[in-house]
């Protein structure tokens, strides 16, 4: 028999972004007149650059072409990523680094969640409150019970 994980019990019902848009939504039908600039969820407002659509455009024919796909990436980052990270970011202003102190990851969320994992159930997980709920929701869904809240 398959047991499922009752820490995802625990969640709460209502997502952060689907509570922001509810309340965003009820205040603009009770403002009409209000302009509502919407910073909760990412709202994008602006076209991407075109520096940024020639990149993606040469990367997506890159991923095209036998010669030059890659498929999945190094569980580090891609060498000639890294380098640049390591160059630019660092190496260009004066400070000393390898690319080999270079990690590109796929962002933060997986990566807090990786962290946990090497961490005792038990310990304390200290969380800012507010938080964006996915750093909490992994700490839930794993079985965390001991977690405090620090106030902003």
């Amino acid at each position: 028999m398959v047991n499922i994980n009752e820490n995802f019990l625990k969640l709460q019902d209502s997502y952060l972004f689907v509570t922001i848009a509810k309340k965003v939504s009820k205040f603009q039908a009770l403002n009409p007149d209000k302009k509502v600039i919407k910073l909760g969820i990412g709202d994008v407002t602006r076209p991407l650059p075109p520096s940024i659509i020639s990149a993606m455009e040469k990367a997506v024919l890159e991923m095209g072409n036998l010669d030059t796909f890659r498929g999945y990436g190094p569980e580090v980052g891609y060498d000639f990523l890294r380098e640049k990270v390591a160059n630019f970011d660092y190496i260009k202003k004066g400070i000393s680094l390898t690319k080999d102190e270079v990690f590109i990851s796929d962002g933060i969320a997986p990566d807090i969640g990786n962290f946990g994992d090497l961490l005792d159930l038990n310990n304390t997980v200290a969380i800012a409150d507010p938080v964006y709920p996915e750093y909490l929701d992994v700490s839930i869904m794993s079985g965390r019970n001991n977690i405090v809240y620090i106030p902003f």
